[in-house]
């Protein structure tokens, strides 16, 4: 009762609960938490109706939500070029729940902003709509995501490779810090000013 924000990194399974108890309280949630975007919309619904705020993301590391908009902007440079096969690779710790992860859920909705790629499917097969994600488990991997055009001429490849969890850490005090002068739904995007 005494918080000013309340950082949520749990599970899917509890993430929605949590975000309307915060609500409920009175509390601006940042919520890092993944796995649960078919509620966004009864969540978004729900805190709109209780004149709420939020801060969600897939990941809250400033470097990867720089990589989000690069990925972007790369998305709608490639896009004239269809002799180019787009291909994503991520690459997580073993107890990692989710696959694909957030953050590549995240870049394959902002490839498919720009092409003809309008779903993604997990694995390395070729399907003509849909942008092939390999997930892989290593133990001890803190998250390495790569994005990879490939021709029969050259490949053009973009990659973020988090060190250490510490960067995930920072972006959610950074988005902890910003939501209590804001009122509404936001996200990573927002909080960076990124455009």
């Amino acid at each position: 009762q005494k918080a000013d924000v309340v950082i949520e990194f749990t599970a899917p399974d509890s993430a929605v609960s949590n975000i309307k108890f915060c609500t409920d309280m009175g509390l601006p949630v940042v919520c890092g938490t993944t796995g649960w975007n078919e509620e966004l919309q009864e969540v978004t619904d729900y805190i709109n109706g209780k004149k709420g705020t939020l801060v969600h993301a897939s990941n809250f590391s400033l470097g990867v939500n720089i990589f989000f908009e690069l990925n972007r902007k790369l998305a709608a440079m490639m896009a004239p070029y269809e002799e180019y096969r787009i291909s994503m690779e991520e690459i997580h710790h073993t107890e990692k729940k989710d696959a694909p992860s957030g953050t590549a859920v995240t870049l394959a909705q902002g490839i498919s902003e720009h092409t003809n790629l309008k779903k993604w499917h997990l694995g390395t097969d070729n399907e003509s709509d849909s942008l092939p994600i390999d997930a892989q488990r290593i133990k001890d991997v803190k998250g390495t995501h790569t994005v990879q055009y490939s021709s029969i001429i050259d490949d053009i490849e973009i990659k973020h490779t988090a060190h250490s969890r510490d960067g995930f850490a920072i972006g959610a005090v950074i988005a902890a810090e910003w939501i209590i002068k804001h009122k509404g739904i936001f996200t990573m995007k927002d909080v960076l000013n990124l455009s």
